[in-house]
């Protein structure tokens, strides 16, 4: 019997290293970025975007938590605006700011969450006219200290997050082309 126990532990012990030895592996950084061709010229999509007010409109993450309190700081829209966000588990809290935006080509927002982990990304909105259409790429980039990348072993985040870029970009699009 104690034989047993003594090889289920180290089955576990090498199990458990390996996953460790696996997570060192991942990268220092994430990104996640998703496109989308939308018809109208960016200067329509940039609002959109660039005012935290309009975010209801076509945000993912708007309609996660019905009942999240939001915040807005006295600018709403540009550089220096803010907004911040308390909801349930699926939503957690944070902050957001716009720390740059030359319209109509950009808006980088420094976004920082409070629960249920800490984390300090940085997303980026770009905008380039394709003809008639514009092209909006929507991307977050942070960092991945050791814990998240023991979790990231077991979770994809590109598919998680990235997934939820595409449907606001769809969003932002019928939005757009009214």
């Amino acid at each position: 019997m104690l034989k047993i126990a003594l090889i289920a532990l180290a089955v576990i012990a090498v199990g458990i290293t390996g996953v460790l030895a696996f997570a060192a592996t991942k990268p220092d950084v994430f990104v996640v970025q998703r496109s989308a061709s939308i018809t109208a010229p960016p200067e329509k999509i940039f609002p959109f975007i660039n005012d935290f007010h309009q975010w209801g409109i076509w945000s993912p993450f708007e309609k996660m938590d019905p009942d999240m309190k939001r915040t807005y700081g006295p600018i709403t829209a540009g550089p220096g605006a803010t907004y911040g966000w308390d909801g349930n588990k699926n939503i957690g809290s944070g902050s957001m700011e716009i720390v740059d935006a030359p319209a109509p080509r950009k808006v980088t927002i420094k976004l920082d969450f409070t629960r249920p982990f800490e984390a300090h990304n940085i997303a980026e909105f770009t905008l380039q006219p394709a003809g008639a259409a514009t092209n909006v790429t929507w991307s977050m980039r942070g960092p991945v200290p050791f814990f998240a990348k023991i979790i990231h072993v077991f979770m994809d985040m590109d598919k998680m997050v990235g997934s939820q870029f595409a449907e606001g970009l769809g969003k932002l699009k019928a939005a757009a082309e009214k």
